[in-house]
């Protein structure tokens, strides 16, 4: 029952499993397939149970796909282009009816390959062949990856990673006070949940005029050579070596996935991916959308989908089960102390992100249990000072609004600031 809420104006035709999808000029993959009404975009690696996008953010592995020959490609990542050949993978013959489903229906309990015909001669060695051809992430590219060229080795004073709403209030008081510094965002555009989510009270995006912004550019991990520490930050398929003195890392976190029977149906998403494909792309993944989990942020997506014409059922209430047989159809609930059974066609799971704390520990910062969120999070000083070196904003440090990220966004820029030699005070 998903569905566009305006139509196309600037089409672009692709293929899926050799089917013609018609999709908006500069959405994704992802995006273009729950649009078309489709669910089923990929199998799980083990028990071939249906999947489709989660979290559209790229912290999950729901919606890997076979892109133009090349296995394990990131469809909510990856922009629709005319001609592109999509393949649905870890399936047999097709996605949607895969016989190699039977696995989750005989071993509905669990089901460990490595124990199973332990120890019987001949049959053990046979069954991890078999287990190993039934399962894993797609087949083998069709040709070779094209050689890459050298990375490229930079210094920079200061490097800031994530332009969401805390990176961009630091960005701004930064370049008022004359502090250099470069800014990396993997996504296409600034603003992260300021212009995917639907926070009430949250600040504008702005993007300071002159400032060093490398957009598209993903940070995949932090370093130290003869104890220098640099970033590597992959940008149109070249790698960079970005050695820096300072950082700052206010780059998020990844969605939540809620713990209840049946959570990995498609139809299923993340409350920030919902928000994403109406804001973003006009795309609402539903009419009946059970809209359960963390109950402010709920109530603020209930009133954006029931803006652009869906119903918001069951708004901040606790999931129980869900239930369909390839797709989403209901959903169990407990609101108020009573348990109730709802129809739905999509749900939007709504909870405090997943702090990316990775970054941070890497760069020898402090992560801790906070027993309030039941969440890691990087530890740092009322400044976000997490080390000499490193300062942390935003959802990096817990759950909080697109308002309060920013200002702690304010507070690690004037730390900084005041640190820095040269600028004005």
């Amino acid at each position: 029952m998903s569905h566009r809420i305006a139509p196309i104006d600037q089409p672009v035709t692709f293929e899926i499993d050799g089917e013609s999808i018609t999709a908006q000029a500069g959405e994704t993959v992802a995006v273009a397939f729950v649009a078309a009404g489709r669910t089923t975009l990929s199998r799980s690696i083990k028990y071939h149970r249906p999947r489709g996008p989660f979290c559209l953010s790229g912290g999950c592995s729901q919606c890997l796909v076979r892109i133009d020959g090349a296995p394990n490609q990131y469809a909510c990542q990856t922009e629709v282009k005319p001609g592109m050949r999509v393949e649905r993978q870890n399936a047999f013959p097709h996605a949607s009816l895969d016989v190699l489903q039977a696995t989750d229906f005989v071993f509905s309990k669990w089901f460990n390959h490595h124990e199973f015909m332990a120890g019987v001669p001949i049959v053990e060695k046979v069954m991890l062949q078999v287990a190993r051809r039934l399962s894993g992430l797609g087949l083998l590219p069709d040709k070779p990856a094209p050689a890459r060229a050298a990375p490229i080795v930079e210094t920079v004073p200061l490097a800031i990673v994530g332009a969401g709403a805390a990176g961009l209030a630091a960005a701004r008081t930064l370049s008022e006070r004359g502090v250099p510094f470069t800014l990396f965002e993997r996504e296409r555009a600034c603003g992260g949940r300021l212009s995917i989510g639907c926070d009430e009270g949250a600040p504008a995006i702005v993007v300071p005029p002159g400032a060093s912004l490398r957009v598209g550019a993903t940070v995949v991990g932090l370093f130290s050579d003869d104890g220098r520490p640099f970033l590597v930050a992959l940008q149109r398929e070249r790698l960079h070596f970005v050695f820096f003195e300072r950082l700052l890392l206010t780059n998020g976190g990844q969605p939540t996935l809620l713990a209840f029977p049946n959570n990995d149906l498609p139809g299923i998403y993340a409350g920030r991916a919902v928000s994403r494909m109406v804001r973003t792309s006009g795309v609402l993944p539903g009419k009946r959308v059970a809209v359960v989990g963390e109950p402010d942020e709920a109530r603020d997506l209930a009133r954006l989908l029931v803006a652009s014409g869906a119903q918001a059922l069951a708004i901040g209430a606790k999931p129980v089960r869900a239930h369909g047989l390839r797709s989403v159809t209901a959903l169990t609930v407990e609101l108020g102390g009573k348990t109730e059974k709802i129809d739905c066609d999509a749900v939007a799971l709504c909870a405090p992100l997943s702090p990316a704390f990775e970054l941070a520990r890497a760069a020898g910062a402090r992560v801790g249990w906070d027993e309030r969120s039941r969440l890691f999070t990087v530890e740092a000083d009322a400044s976000g000072r997490a080390t000499p070196t490193v300062w942390v904003a935003g959802e990096l440090r817990g759950p909080m609004s697109a308002a309060a990220a920013a200002e702690q966004g304010l507070v690690a820029a004037a730390s900084i600031a005041a640190t820095s030699g040269g600028a004005t005070p």
